[in-house]
């Protein structure tokens, strides 16, 4: 009964010369601040997404909420209150994310972040009901570290990471991979995102001699730990974790970042991944893209993952199009259901498969370990 009132009522619409009316998809980035170097290509990668979508107009209101938690959450109360978008898209730090669900669990306006903590996602309850997520986990992340570690002999860590959410929910992830695999923490620093020096911290590090380091920031302020242990005559190995993925922080970072080791998505080097991988020809088609746009080495991992949000949108829209119209709170709740439905869509980043517990949906072929090597990627079997 449900499907011919709908069928009546699109042929209604037709008969009549009405359209439904345009989404509205609200994007919320950090395009200038500490995390300029996430946001500016997220943006960028907006630009790209596609203007209709099952025959509907889609337009995207672009918002930058300078690395700030307070303006991220401003953002997002402007897009819904203001603009009426349908979904909200966004923002690029753990931080800003986190802070963002109350406001869209409130409103009842789906979110696809585009930041890395699991917090952002897990448990899927009431709140969290409302939003997904495109970047790895940071336990899949920490999994692949304290692998490779325990398989290169280390067995001592010291730990430093930004002082807020992204940082600690590293640890706790970590923390609990690294005891699985017999790994020893001799230090645990904590710097802010706009710190200038780590000084302090990293005499303590030195001082723990530990067999390797393992950086979590994200953008280039994660270079400054690395480049004070370089200049300190730090030997050991040192890891990052997946937010550093981009040239900015090989720019920033130089020589102090070379034979650096950290987990990534498949898109930072598809080129290099065999042909049977499942992720390497949506992953090569998003750099396509990217570079037909702004030149040839311009892709980044993190505008790959607002990429995938645009995919998700594509896959979910023609679904939920079938329910209701769009600006109304039947056509986002209809969206909603459609997202976490969606079943094996290849991404830049893994194939998603979402359900009512797993609001990311990537396994590991979402993830691969890379290391730095003259100033490029290299992708480490």
């Amino acid at each position: 009964m449900k499907l011919h009132k709908t069928a009546v009522l699109a042929a209604a619409m037709l008969a009549g010369g009405l359209a439904l009316a345009d989404i509205n998809v609200g994007v919320t980035v950090s395009a200038t601040g500490p995390a300029a170097s996430l946001g500016i290509p997220e943006k960028n990668t907006v630009a790209l997404m596609p203007k209709t979508i099952a025959g509907q107009k889609v337009n995207y209101i672009v918002l930058d909420d300078a690395s700030d938690t307070t303006a991220a959450v401003t953002n997002t109360r402007k897009l819904i209150t203001e603009s009426k978008v349908d979904v909200v898209l966004g923002s690029s730090t753990t931080p800003n994310s986190l802070a963002m669900i109350d406001v869209v669990s409130e409103a009842k306006v789906p979110m696809i972040s585009m930041a890395a903590s699991a917090r952002i996602v897990e448990p899927v309850d009431a709140k969290k009901a409302w939003v997904f997520k495109t970047p790895q986990n940071d336990s899949m992340m920490s999994q692949a570290i304290a692998d490779h570690m325990a398989a290169n002999g280390i067995k001592t860590v010291a730990f430093i990471g930004f002082s807020d959410a992204y940082g600690e929910g590293y640890y706790q992830e970590f923390n609990k991979a690294a005891a699985a695999k017999n790994l020893q923490f001799v230090a645990n620093e904590r710097y802010a995102r706009t710190d200038t020096s780590v000084t302090g911290q990293i005499l303590k590090i030195m001082a723990a001699k530990p067999d390797a380091v393992l950086i979590v920031g994200s953008g280039t302020p994660a270079a400054l730990p690395q480049k004070a242990l370089k200049e300190r005559g730090f030997a050991a190995k040192i890891y990052q974790s997946h937010g550093v993925a981009n040239n900015d922080f090989l720019r920033v970072g130089g020589k102090d970042v070379e034979g650096t080791i950290l987990p990534a998505g498949p898109v930072l080097v598809a080129d290099q991944l065999p042909d049977s991988n499942p992720v390497k020809k949506s992953a090569l088609a998003y750099i396509a893209a990217y570079e037909a746009a702004h030149g040839k080495g311009s892709v980044s991992t993190f505008g790959a993952h607002a990429w995938d949000t645009g995919l998700l949108l594509a896959a979910a829209i023609p679904e939920a199009l079938k329910k209701a119209q769009p600006g109304t709170a039947e056509f986002r709740s209809a969206l909603r259901d459609s997202i976490e439905s969606i079943k094996g869509m290849p991404g830049a980043h893994g194939i998603f498969t979402m359900s009512k517990t797993d609001h990311l949906g990537l396994d590991n072929n979402g993830r691969v370990i890379v290391r730095i090597e003259n100033g490029t990627w290299k992708y480490v079997p």
